[in-house]
């Protein structure tokens, strides 16, 4: 982020009679985040509540402070219309044309309302829980089972063989881009096993040279994706037909469609393109 997050669960009380920053507010209905669009731009609601756009949140989340400005998570019904001059948008839509520290937060708060939703009984005897004041967790008050948010850990691999980027084509995405390969990790698996295990699942090849790249919140719905580059070791491709519809071998001057800069997929394959050849 560009500028300085601090995340909390409280508020903080007011420490003088100023008037406080007007709060960002990341609404959402279902999966998709009410903004104002102004041509290319979009904005979300900011102000001391949804009071001016007429909506009263289902419930809400505080998330912490951007800036000093406070930022609030909110789910709205199902049903709830967007006022006039607003409109309700997937985050994928809204990348690039909201600000980039904007974003990153809307996606943190996506997976908070989704949490806070699914989460509002316990999961072992049915019983409504609470939240806890001081962190970020729901607690039984029957049988203390705790929930914390549901994070998803994925690795998304980077493997080249020579001046070669291996990439593949997703069967849920027939005629779209290619992309490196992904994987979410086992229980009882380390990172590094998961990429070996990935790549041997999904196109039947050994890879070494196993080295950590760099990661992304994923918030579709709550993934945290871990970036690794891997060099070829050995074998042929034979691609797991219920995963991939194909997966080759490019050269940077055969390379297919790819994802767009959204994606740290993006960022593992220009990595590939600039390196030195």
């Amino acid at each position: 982020m560009h500028g300085t997050f601090i995340p909390a669960v409280t508020a903080p009380a007011p420490v003088s009679e100023e008037a406080p920053a007007p709060a960002w507010w990341f609404a959402f209905c279902g999966p998709r985040l009410l903004v104002h669009e102004d041509g290319p731009a979009a904005m979300v609601p900011a102000g001391s509540d949804l009071d001016a756009q007429g909506l009263v949140p289902v419930r809400r989340q505080y998330l912490g402070a951007l800036d000093g400005r406070p930022c609030y998570a909110a789910e709205l019904d199902a049903h709830a219309a967007a006022p006039a001059g607003w409109t309700f948008a997937g985050l994928r839509a809204v990348y690039s044309r909201l600000d980039d520290d904007l974003f990153a937060l809307a996606g943190r708060a996506f997976q908070i309302v989704e949490w806070d939703r699914t989460h509002q009984f316990c999961g072992a005897c049915a019983t409504p829980t609470e939240q806890l004041p001081t962190e970020r967790a729901k607690r039984c008050p029957r049988c203390g089972l705790t929930t914390f948010p549901r994070l998803s850990p994925a690795v998304i691999v980077r493997v080249t063989r020579d001046d070669t980027i291996l990439l593949g084509r997703a069967q849920n995405f027939p005629g779209a881009f290619y992309s490196v390969l992904a994987g979410f990790v086992e229980p009882g698996e380390s990172l590094e096993e998961t990429v070996e295990r990935e790549i041997q699942e999904e196109v039947g090849l050994r890879v070494c040279n196993i080295r950590y790249f760099g990661s992304q919140p994923w918030p579709f719905p709550h993934s945290l994706m871990i970036g690794f580059t891997a060099e070829y070791a050995g074998g042929e491709i034979q691609v797991q037909e219920s995963e991939l519809a194909d997966a080759a071998w490019f050269t940077r001057a055969t390379l297919p469609p790819v994802p767009p800069p959204l994606s740290i997929a993006r960022r593992l394959i220009d990595s590939f393109l600039d390196a030195p050849q």
